[in-house]
């Protein structure tokens, strides 16, 4: 079982690796964007850390005092999504001595959420103030929730990756983003580079559900055929390091026009604290 030190550098070398891979479209070691920097990103990561290990919160309250820690040192929405993602599996990888172990855990923490979770998830939503949420006719992001956290994120699935990934017990994460991360990794490239892979596959997979939030199906669709024209040239030369150009101009490219794919972003940061988990436990 990992000690609350080793969830807290688990949280934080997951967050550094996902900022300085070179991501197309997201903040990364080549290039800041969208108004914000790496230094953003790695701030905030030393402020979630802490708060992810205290057993003692619900998933709610995980969700919003992370929310809260993190405004404390910046002042923009640097992690919404991966504190979404992170609290469950967090409190998951707290019940378990294998890493085998994690999915039934998280399993079992889904399953479990409540009303109260809900309330503090939408306040932690709200006070973040993300980005390109819109109107919903059932649970309103600026209503009070009635219904479990889970419920909620059923309703949301559809129209939000992460969301999805509540009712799903994180299958694109397990099954595209730590798969690949892996296998990049064991194939010798960095961890970086591994990490940019394992991006670029999920982006391939899932339209990223911030681009269609903010810029549309059609947006999100041509990102998405982009990044299986370079999953395609990896699978040709094995390495992706070998593609650093293509990859940095691309990753121009998306900046100009102001395409995020912040969500697999998100599920990223969230494959990569599975692989740290994976490590620290075995």
């Amino acid at each position: 079982m990992l000690s609350n030190h080793s969830i807290t550098q688990a949280v934080i070398w997951a967050c550094e690796h996902e900022v300085s891979a070179p991501k197309p479209g997201n903040v990364n070691c080549f290039s800041d964007g969208h108004q914000m920097s790496v230094q953003h990103f790695i701030k905030s990561a030393h402020a979630i850390a802490p708060v992810l290990t205290q057993a003692h919160l619900s998933i709610g309250e995980l969700i919003l005092e992370s929310v809260i820690a993190t405004q404390r040192v910046v002042n923009c929405n640097t992690n919404l999504g991966i504190i979404l993602l992170f609290a469950p599996l967090c409190k998951a990888i707290s019940l378990c001595q294998h890493i085998k172990q994690l999915p039934a855990a998280l399993k079992t923490v889904l399953d479990n959420l409540t009303v109260d979770d809900a309330v503090k998830t939408y306040e932690a939503i709200r006070m973040a103030k993300a980005g390109g949420l819109g109107k919903s006719q059932r649970h309103d992001i600026h209503d009070t929730p009635t219904v479990t956290l889970r419920q909620a994120m059923e309703y949301a699935q559809d129209k939000d990756t992460i969301a999805a990934q509540y009712l799903n017990n994180y299958h694109e994460i397990f099954a595209l983003g730590l798969t690949n991360l892996t296998f990049s990794i064991n194939s010798g490239e960095s961890v970086e580079w591994a990490t940019a892979f394992a991006y670029l596959k999920l982006l391939s997979a899932v339209p990223d559900s911030l681009i269609i939030r903010k810029q549309g199906l059609e947006c999100a669709n041509s990102v998405v055929k982009e990044a299986k024209q370079i999953v395609q040239k990896i699978n040709k030369n094995n390495s992706l390091s070998r593609l650093k150009s293509e990859i940095t101009l691309w990753d121009k490219e998306l900046k100009e026009k102001a395409i995020n794919p912040g969500t697999t972003a998100d599920m990223t940061a969230a494959t990569l604290l599975i692989y740290a988990f994976e490590q620290a436990l075995s």
